[in-house]
């Protein structure tokens, strides 16, 4: 699939996650600290609602139970075995796009 709009940069302010719906499939859009990136949006714990967790160092913090991921890889804190699709981000402008399956 080519790069699509996801997200403008005023929606998503520094420290935070915006939960977007692409073609039915949920995606985690993060911005810590300024480095914009995109997640699958479901926690592979318990399938938690990435999108609506919070950024923290870097991280984005499943809402459910805490489970924190590395917002440019996907990787799990405790596990890095343990991850989440991560997928190419561009900014243009104010436009955010992803390159999404």
């Amino acid at each position: 699939m080519p790069f699509e709009k996801v997200a403008t940069l005023p929606e998503l302010p520094a420290d935070s996650v915006l939960e977007v719906t692409v073609r039915g499939e949920p995606y985690a859009i993060c911005n810590a600290g300024g480095n914009i990136s995109a997640l699958w949006g479901i926690c592979p714990h318990a399938g938690g609602p990435l999108g609506q967790g919070a950024i923290s160092g870097g991280r984005l913090v499943c809402p459910y139970h805490s489970w924190e991921f590395d917002c440019r890889t996907g990787e799990n804190d405790f596990d890095p075995a343990t991850r989440v699709p991560a997928y190419a981000v561009r900014v243009e402008g104010e436009n955010i796009f992803a390159d999404l399956p």
